[in-house]
């Protein structure tokens, strides 16, 4: 017997050869980022940040979409609020932000297996991971703009992963971009045959968890903090992160196996 959907997780989560896999579980709902799923999320992540043995992650989803955006039958409940929703609304989009950006500050690498259409803030959430790896039957799009609520949240994360006239085109057209488009502008990785997404983003994050995970955490960190600097402002600020990497443990040693000819073996300090 089926349990109740109220008693069934929104989010799960399995680990696997030093990544966790967290996966949307509201396939009835189209995945769609009602408060408990942000809530998931968000806590999901808490754990994750200080879990040594954790040295990626990888986001996917159950059922035939990757993620719709924000629960709108959530959302139109509570029009009936004396003041309209107005407070409601604005908690439910720090919280939405509060989580996208604990994807961005996550001290290690977080990669989206996206199976299915991704709209609105499911667009967002891929555009928020490091990485993505996509079905070739993916889409994506932020189709706000066809009722009236103009993708403002998930143009952030949008238009700094694609080139400004692909994230206005997307943004102004609400039109669904293929899975190999989405590769062409940059909001994808790779794309890869239909049930392979999951795999295919699990042996890219081995890949990456065999790296010192030091060296990634201080990688990540610098990558997002110089993009938002001018270019001499963030030489400035890379330079210094290098001389710190480089009296790091692990960056003696990587170079010494380089030099010697051998494989290095990390210590994450």
């Amino acid at each position: 017997m089926n349990a109740p959907l109220r008693d069934v997780p929104v989010l799960l989560r399995e680990d696997l050869d030093q990544i966790a896999v967290l996966t949307l579980n509201r396939p009835q709902a189209r995945n769609s980022l009602s408060e408990a799923l942000l809530g998931a999320l968000t806590q999901s992540l808490a754990a994750i940040a200080p879990d040594q043995t954790i040295r990626v992650v990888v986001i996917a989803a159950n059922g035939p979409a990757f993620s719709a955006g924000h629960d709108m039958k959530e959302m139109t409940a509570r029009r009936s609020d004396a003041d309209g929703g107005r407070a409601y609304f604005k908690a439910l989009m720090d919280q939405c932000a509060a989580m996208m950006q604990a994807l961005v500050r996550l001290p290690k690498p977080v990669i989206a297996a996206v199976q299915g259409t991704a709209t609105a803030a499911g667009c967002q959430l891929v555009a928020s991971c490091d990485l993505a790896v996509a079905s070739r039957a993916a889409q994506f799009a932020t189709p706000g703009v066809n009722i009236g609520l103009f993708c403002s949240t998930p143009m952030v994360a949008l238009s700094r992963n694609v080139p400004r006239k692909a994230a206005m085109e997307m943004l102004l057209t609400g039109e669904m971009v293929s899975a190999q488009e989405a590769q062409r502008i940059g909001l994808v990785n790779r794309v890869v045959e239909p049930g392979s997404e999951r795999a295919a983003a699990l042996e890219l994050g081995r890949k990456i968890a065999a790296k010192s995970a030091l060296t990634v955490r201080i990688g990540k960190e610098a990558f997002y903090r110089q993009c938002e600097m001018d270019l001499a402002e963030a030489y400035r600020y890379a330079a210094d992160v290098m001389v710190e990497n480089m009296l790091a443990r692990d960056a003696r040693e990587g170079i010494g196996a380089f030099i010697d000819k051998r494989t290095p073996s990390w210590e994450d300090r």
